[in-house]
């Protein structure tokens, strides 16, 4: 799930994956970081979720690594075609 506060040049971004069964971790990586892995923070509710401040008005490929290995897209977003054979989510700002 996404929630997106934009002001001016700016959006907030949160993004919100739903726990399902036996997720211990989740780190989320995207073009606005290098593909860099960042930990998301996990609710009482047992949802993983990071908010990100980003440029309005351009477009970022991300995704989420579970457990250290699974790669999934958001349902939410578009997809696009990595070069790994898989797909990323394409974020429109």
């Amino acid at each position: 799930m996404l929630k997106i506060k934009k002001n001016g040049q700016k959006a907030w971004v949160t993004f919100t994956l739903s726990s399902i069964e036996d997720i211990n971790d989740v780190v989320i990586s995207g073009e606005w970081n290098g593909w860099k892995d960042e930990p998301m923070k996990r609710k009482k509710s047992g949802d993983f979720y990071v908010t990100k401040v980003l440029r309005s008005g351009e477009s970022f490929q991300f995704g989420y690594k579970v457990n250290g290995n699974n790669w999934i897209i958001d349902e939410e977003c578009d997809s696009i075609d990595s070069p790994f054979l898989s797909q990323n989510s394409l974020l429109k700002l």
